[in-house]
């Protein structure tokens, strides 16, 4: 503790929020990105671009059904699961998916998915391995190279340390509602701490909104106790009554014949009205214990849940009417779970989420680079007398530099390997995902050498013109360009281009500001090199 309450507060700001914020910043930008993980994902398909496209279609239900149970029938009569996909806003076409069997050692058998053209005449069955968005959400939370349970408690940690940070700020923030207006460019160090100020307070309510509820998604690893207590420990127990739907069911081994799957849609629209299905998946095909699960498009509503209707996949019977006990407890921790993932949310809500995260970015990054700088300048004597910086200055600079400038050109990465990379190569979306770890490794690589100002303008450029040649890539790869989406109305993808523009031109002008203060530096020492204008014009007078 300090001498007073404000400096302890202070104190706690600061080193809560910078000690973990390399890794915050990971995983705010890769949080930020999955908000667009279904249109990525959908963009990293260009084989799907062209005329597969389709709305959902409630009159063409019962014949989508009939084809998908035909077809899976057919060309996966022996697999694990079915999966019949149907179009909605993100994901706007149909497909037929199945799982294999898993081979020995395996928990997972193989998943294929076939996308069928608008008209419903043809089968798109070659399409690119690629985790598309799904890398980046998974990213947020899991983050790579790592067991996912280990990743998640350093993931939490941090997140714990931010909303310490959160609160710590607000009560040090003295004129808060005067530094929502407040930034001096151009003030050095001052500049640093406005930019800092005015993302925080800017996006507040955010902030404190996904920081909280980033906690809440896992709360039951974090805080099991209740649980333990309550169950003795019997997790299966405990997911059984939370969710009876999720239930395992094995099968038994005995063959029957798969009830036709249409006819389950009159029990199906008395329950949920015209409300769009999502998509019906079987278990067991085939099996006597055989289960058919429809999944409802929830659209706008504020909710997380996808409770299923589950039908007995021989008999037809509904085993479980998707009506979960209500409570209070319940309603709310849906609540926070549908706040942090915005799966509700339309398009322009969804694009304020995603301004919102990248305010979040900034106020990590800027929160960051005033700590080098605050470093820097407490160094600055021994820096004047040639010393080297200290070995923390050069680990912070460096850190700043891999992770400020390097995850914007990581990504672009990721986007270019999708294209660039043959589309039969073994392991062909992890190749994806280690191209952006690579970029992002180079620029640590360049960070340990050079972490000057021409460095970082250098590397924000040429992020800049890889996002701005994203379009063109996908013209040279896809044969569909900013005007062919427009004209033929596929919002999604003219939209990822237009991001990736509108995102590039920012780093460009991030890049020229880097370069700026120079040449106004060579005007100022220009200025103060002339003589006052009186002397210039008494000389004139003179020399006449």
């Amino acid at each position: 503790m300090k001498e007073n309450f404000f400096r302890s507060m202070t104190w706690l700001h600061t080193w809560v929020g910078l000690l973990v914020c390399w890794i915050l910043l990971l995983v705010f930008f890769a949080g930020t990105m999955s908000y667009y993980r279904h249109e990525i994902s959908l963009w990293t398909k260009p084989e799907i671009h062209q005329a597969v496209m389709q709305p959902y279609q409630h009159q063409q239900l019962q014949a989508q059904i009939n084809q998908g149970q035909s077809y899976l029938a057919n060309h996966a009569s022996d697999a694990k699961d079915w999966h019949i996909e149907f179009a909605y806003e993100r994901r706007p076409y149909l497909s037929f998916g199945w799982q294999d069997q898993p081979e020995e050692g395996q928990r997972r058998g193989k998943f294929h998915e076939h996308i069928i053209t608008a008209d419903g005449t043809d089968v798109v069955t070659e399409v690119r391995e690629s985790r598309g968005g799904h890398f980046f959400y998974r990213l947020h939370f899991d983050l790579h190279y790592m067991p996912a349970k280990v990743a998640r408690w350093i993931v939490g940690f941090c997140t714990l340390f931010m909303l310490l940070a959160i609160i710590s700020g607000i009560v040090i923030h003295k004129r808060i509602f005067k530094d929502f207006f407040s930034f001096r460019p151009g003030k050095g160090s001052r500049s640093w701490l406005d930019g800092h100020n005015v993302s925080s307070v800017l996006a507040l309510p955010y902030h404190l909104m996904i920081t909280y509820t980033g906690l809440i998604t896992l709360m039951m690893m974090y805080m099991p106790w209740g649980v333990v207590t309550a169950f003795d420990g019997d997790s299966r127990a405990y997911r059984a009554e939370l969710n009876p739907q999720r239930v395992s069911v094995k099968p038994a081994g005995t063959g029957a014949q798969l009830i036709t799957l249409s006819q389950l849609l009159p029990q199906v629209h008395s329950v949920w009205g015209d409300t769009p299905i999502k998509r019906i998946a079987v278990r067991y095909p085939g099996d006597a214990n055989s289960r058919v699960s429809f999944y409802r498009n929830t659209g706008q509503a504020v909710t997380d849940q996808r409770t299923p209707l589950v039908f007995d996949g021989v008999s037809g019977e509904m085993l479980s009417a998707a009506k979960l006990p209500s409570s209070g407890a319940r309603q709310t921790h849906d609540t926070l779970m549908a706040l942090h993932t915005a799966r509700f949310a339309e398009p322009i809500l969804r694009l304020l989420f995603f301004i919102c995260g990248l305010m979040g970015c900034a106020m990590i990054a800027t929160g960051s680079l005033l700590w080098a700088i605050k470093i820097r300048q407490k160094q600055q004597k021994r820096l004047q007398l040639g010393d080297k910086p200290s070995f923390g200055l050069r680990l912070v600079e460096g850190l700043n530099l891999t992770f400020i400038a390097g995850l914007p050109l990581a990504t672009s990465a990721f986007f270019y390997a999708n294209r660039l990379l043959p589309e039969v190569m073994p392991a062909r979306a992890q190749w994806e995902i280690n191209c952006f770890f690579i970029t992002l490794a180079l620029v640590g690589l360049i960070a340990c050498i050079n972490r000057s100002r021409r460095c970082w303008q250098l590397l924000f450029s040429v992020a800049a013109i890889a996002l701005l040649a994203i379009p063109l890539l996908n013209v040279l790869t896809s044969g569909q360009g900013i005007i062919d989406n427009f004209v033929s109305a596929q919002w999604i993808l003219l939209g990822f281009d237009s991001l990736c523009v509108l995102m590039g031109s920012l780093l460009g002008l991030i890049g020229y500001k880097l370069r700026a203060p120079k040449v106004n530096q060579a005007r100022r020492t220009r200025r103060t090199s002339m003589p006052p204008r009186g002397q210039i014009a008494h000389v004139a007078k003179l020399e006449e």
